[in-house]
């Protein structure tokens, strides 16, 4: 019984270094499987080419290209004729307001300090060398001072129409193309509903593929419309109130100018 007892115990000290080497030889054969598989490079992944992708990396310039040769350049060219017109228009009016504007405060200081110490003549010096509708008005009523208060005050007043026109010069023609552009925009959509409507009488058939080309011409020629007239409306507007605020001065200086012109006279 004890020899069995020991042939045993001796039979599985022997298997055990045999189980362990197994076991590590399993262990090393999946790590290295483990390092195959991480070395192993990873498939590329399929390129997706995805048309709204494309559709967002475009500039704007390129938009705006694709679309108006979309609308038809035909009916697209007069739209973008009236924006390049307008515009023009609306700019150069714009730097002449601004070059117009002066700061009637300090000018009447100066004409009033020139009246007390050089007299009329010092005072059209001093207006003739200042740029501005409201310095061509005081020269204008400097130019009567000898002839009376009231001859002053007509002469401002007549001068002050003529300046006020000079300012507004243009502006029918920006009026023009705001009103221009939106039915040139409106006749391409008339024109490209008629091609439509051609197209089903020809066909016999209302099918979407041959309206699609009609409508979406009459579509982007109007917004194209719409869309110039609302740039230059706000130029116009501009434009607009800019003059009211050069109006406004002219006026004001004009009765301040006359109220120094009296009281010089009194006081001389």
């Amino acid at each position: 019984m004890k020899k069995l007892i020991a042939l045993f115990m001796l039979s599985g000290i022997l298997m055990f270094p045999v189980t362990t080497k197994a076991q590590d030889a399993d262990q090393d054969a999946a790590d290295t499987t483990e390092i195959v598989e991480q070395a192993a490079p990873t498939p590329a992944a399929p390129v997706v080419i995805d048309d709204e992708i494309i559709e967002e990396d475009k500039g704007f310039h390129q938009v705006i290209k694709e679309k108006f040769i979309e609308g038809d350049p035909t009916y697209m060219s007069p739209v973008l004729i009236c924006l390049i017109l307008g515009l023009a228009v609306a700019i150069e009016r714009i730097i002449t307001l601004n070059l117009s504007t002066t700061n009637t405060k300090k000018l009447l200081a100066r004409v009033e300090e020139a009246l007390e110490q050089g007299g009329i003549e010092a005072a059209k010096d001093v207006t003739k060398s200042t740029k501005g509708p409201v310095a061509s008005i005081f020269t204008q009523g400097l130019m009567r001072y000898t002839e009376g208060i009231d001859m002053v005050e007509k002469s401002i007043i007549a001068y002050g129409s003529v300046e006020m026109g000079r300012l507004e010069k243009g502006l029918v023609w920006i009026s023009l193309f705001i009103s221009l552009a939106p039915m040139l925009g409106f006749m391409g959509t008339v024109i490209g509903m008629i091609g439509a409507f051609d197209a089903i009488e020809a066909a016999g058939d209302i099918s979407p593929s041959l309206v699609a080309g009609g409508i979406k011409i009459a579509l982007l020629t109007t917004v194209a419309g719409l869309i110039v007239a609302i740039i230059l409306q706000l130029f116009y507007n501009y434009c607009v109130s800019k003059i009211d605020s050069l109006v406004n001065d002219m006026e004001d200086a004009s009765i301040s100018l006359v109220d120094i012109l009296v009281k010089h006279k009194l006081t001389k």
